[in-house]
């Protein structure tokens, strides 16, 4: 069995996971990673290879896709590296090269899982960094999300009435609101004069009735004042 083993150096598309199985785990997986599903994927890697070893990776295509892998040495040896691609069937679509780069492009895949090697078992002695770009390109999907653009755009008329509809009741509602808070300034200032007239015709009444009354007291007690001079010479 080929060992699959990858030392990340450096990843260039963080967002994108580029998933390594070996071959056992393919039939056990199942479940398809999130980004399966997106119109296309794009992973570009940069992996140390040993040397005197051959790494492989694998990539699931969807049927109908497009699949595209490249690699290039970048340093190491004598900057030259075996490559290989082997189609999900077990068929070697791309037989192995001893190239400082290399690509293969299946155009119209059956879909499955690709494996893509590299090998350096010719360098016993020097490592390989080597720089494997892989896409995956489900036009398909493309023609979907454009016919739904289409739609979209049909729908536009529609949408930008709807909109001028909101619009406008938007803008009753605001005048309804200056309306109301007009109204609610109005009412809150002729009853703030309500209160001041209620409050000052109090004071007065309260003042000249107090006055009344200190009035009335004063006199109805000059009628009970009795002089001491006059009492006497009448007895």
């Amino acid at each position: 069995m080929v060992r699959c083993r990858a030392t990340f150096v450096s990843c260039l598309a963080p967002s994108l996971v580029f998933l390594c199985f070996i071959l056992s785990e393919i039939g056990a997986q199942s479940t398809v990673p999130w980004y399966e599903n997106l119109p296309a994927v794009a992973m570009d890697y940069k992996v140390h290879i040993d040397p005197g070893k051959e790494d492989c990776y694998f990539q699931y295509v969807n049927p109908g896709a497009t699949f595209y892998v490249s690699f290039q040495v970048v340093r190491g040896g004598d900057g030259m590296a075996g490559f290989a691609v082997r189609h999900p069937s077990g068929q070697i679509v791309h037989p192995y090269q001893w190239k400082p780069n290399s690509e293969y492009q299946d155009q119209t895949s059956t879909g499955g899982y690709y494996s893509v090697c590299i090998d350096n078992q010719f360098s016993r002695f020097a490592a390989k960094l080597v720089n494997i770009y892989l896409t995956v390109v489900r036009y398909d999907l493309w023609d979907k999300y454009t016919k739904e653009l289409d739609e979209l755009n049909m729908n536009m008329e529609n949408f930008t009435s709807a909109i001028v509809t909101v619009d406008r009741n938007i803008n009753d509602i605001l005048q309804y609101q200056h309306h109301s808070r007009a109204r609610e300034a109005w009412d809150f200032n002729l009853l703030q004069d309500n209160n001041s007239y209620v409050v000052r015709w109090s004071i007065i009444q309260i003042i000249v009735i107090a006055a009344t009354t200190a009035v009335q007291v004063y006199f109805v007690r000059k009628l009970f004042d009795i002089k001491g001079g006059s009492s006497r010479s009448r007895i």
